[in-house]
This record gives structure tokens, C-alpha cells and sequence, in this order.
């Protein structure tokens, strides 16, 4: 898996990455169903003048001499909105995958999303929140639009901070009716102005599924004893990590993520957190599997 991994996390284009990742996955976005002349049987109702004969079910009328017709389900077109957290903090790597960062990780699976939405006939758009600014692809249908986020996706570089609270606020205005939001970062601010973003839109009645991406050397501590870091999203302090420091950052990261866990299931907002060493597929699936059951 490792070999795959770090393959992956070399090549540059974004589009055949994709392409592997999804191969077998047979996930779709949203189980938003509407009635009507679709590909999945739901039940019989009575015929009435106007529909279309092709619906009526003849080996029924053969053994209750009554027209029937078969009533089916379809997917509801809903907008996709794919929202990536582009701060500084998402360009930290993995110690021990070459190239791979939680950028990397985080807009191969939004990218993947953007195909199946494609590929559903859906909407879709991307908001991206760092380098202090919101950058704003409107939702459209198509390979154009595809091509269009999956080109936003690969320019992308990780930067400055999130956009502060009256920036953001000012953008909800993309999903005026309830729609699909799949949103990615590293969570590491929270309470902050893009937590209550996402909180307002899930107000807003819209469907917000978050993935929380970190390294296993975040999760498990495990940087250079002695070694000295600097928050990318700080002007200044270093930080070195002795045994103690180590003890107290898991305590706190610990506390930290109990409180985002604690807040999204208050607000019914799917959560998974993940490793970017993981593979990508598996991610992707567990994500939209969790979210089938919000």
C-alpha cells in the first residue's frame, strides 16, 4: 500500500489519480430519491389517463384484469459543493510517504467526488478558504465543469490562514437551496470562522459531511524528540517536543478533536477523521458510507 501511496503522491496528474482511485469504488453522492420513471422499482399504483403505457405492468393486468403501473425511484438532482480548508496548515507532510500532504490527500478526494457528481448528472461547485481569501467556482453540470474544478484542484497551493468570519459569511450565498456540502481541512481551528461557517449552512437546512485529515505523526506524536517546529499559521514560536511537551500535546489534540466530535453530532454533521497515509479509496469510501447513515 505504501508503494501505491507514495506512486500516487509523484504523479502530477490529478485526473489519472482519480481515475485509479475510483476504479471499483460504484459509490454514489446522495440517497435523495424522488419518484418517478426511473431505474429502481418502488411500488404499483393505479393507472391514470396520461401515463405512459410503457409503464404499465402487463403480466400484472393478466392476473387482475386492473391496469396497474410501476412506480419507481430516481435520484434527485441535488448541488454538490466541495469545500477545501487551503491554509497553511494543510501543507504539512507525511514523514513517511514522499509528497504526500494533507492537500494532496484532501483534493484527490474532493476531486474524486467532483467525477462521481459528473457522472451522476449532479451540480457541482468548490469553494476554496485560505491564503486569507475565498476563491468561487459556481455549481454547473458537465465534463467541462469537471475539467474546470479539477484544474482549480490541481494549481491549488497551501497558504496564509482562513478567511476571517465576515469573508466567509459573505460567500454562503452559493447554496441557496439545500444541497450537498463536502467539506475537508485539518480542523486544527476550531471554534473558527470556517466551523461557523459550515455550522450556519448546516442551520441553512443543507447536508454538510466534514473529513478531518491529519499525519500519523500528528496522531501519534511521533516528530523528532529535541526537534523544533513552527506553526505554519503563526508569525512567531517554535516548538520542540520533549517527552512532557509530547504528553501534553496529546492530551490537548485529544480534548481538542473529543470537542469537534462532541459538536458535530450535536448539529448532525457527519465526521471522519483520517490519516493521509491511509489509502485515499478506503478513505473516500468510509466517508460516503458514513454519511449514507446521517
Amino acid at each position: 500500500m505504501l508503494a501505491t501511496a507514495s506512486l500516487l503522491a509523484q504523479t502530477a496528474d490529478l485526473d489519472l489519480v482519480i481515475r485509479h482511485v475510483l476504479a471499483g469504488l460504484g459509490h454514489g453522492l446522495h440517497a435523495g430519491r424522488e419518484r418517478g420513471a426511473g431505474v429502481e422499482f418502488s411500488e404499483y399504483r393505479a393507472y391514470v389517463p396520461g401515463d405512459e403505457w410503457r409503464r404499465v405492468d402487463w403480466k400484472l393486468l393478466a392476473r387482475v384484469d386492473r391496469y396497474y403501473v410501476r412506480e419507481a425511484e430516481r435520484d434527485s438532482h441535488v448541488a454538490i459543493w466541495l469545500l477545501l480548508d487551503t491554509s497553511a496548515s494543510m501543507a504539512e507532510p507525511s514523514r513517511s510517504i514522499e509528497g504526500l500532504t494533507k492537500l494532496w490527500f484532501a483534493r484527490t478526494v474532493l476531486g474524486c467526488i467532483a467525477a462521481v457528481a459528473q457522472r451522476q448528472g449532479d451540480a457541482f461547485g468548490l469553494i476554496l478558504a485560505g491564503q486569507d481569501r475565498v476563491t468561487f467556482t459556481p455549481a454547473s453540470r458537465g465534463p467541462r465543469q469537471l475539467h474546470k474544478v479539477l484544474a482549480q484542484l490541481s494549481r491549488v497551493e497551501a497558504g496564509g490562514g482562513l478567511p476571517d468570519e465576515p469573508t466567509l459569511r459573505a460567500h454562503l450565498h452559493f447554496a441557496r437551496s439545500p444541497s450537498l456540502i463536502f467539506a475537508v481541512s485539518d480542523f486544527l481551528d476550531w471554534p473558527s470562522p470556517l466551523s461557523e461557517a459550515l455550522l450556519r449552512l448546516r442551520h441553512l437546512s443543507h447536508d454538510v459531511r466534514l473529513l478531518s485529515l491529519s499525519t500519523q505523526a500528528e496522531e501519534e506524536a511521533s516528530f523528532a524528540s529535541g526537534g523544533a517546529y513552527r506553526d505554519p499559521e503563526q508569525a512567531e514560536g517554535l516548538h520542540r517536543f520533549d517527552a512532557e511537551a509530547k504528553a501534553a500535546y496529546r492530551a490537548a489534540r485529544g480534548a481538542h478533536f473529543e470537542a469537534v466530535k462532541t459538536q458535530c453530532r450535536q448539529h448532525d454533521m457527519p465526521l471522519l477523521t483520517a490519516s493521509i497515509e491511509q489509502a485515499v479509496g478506503s478513505v473516500l469510501r468510509s466517508w460516503l458510507q458514513l454519511a449514507g447513515r446521517a
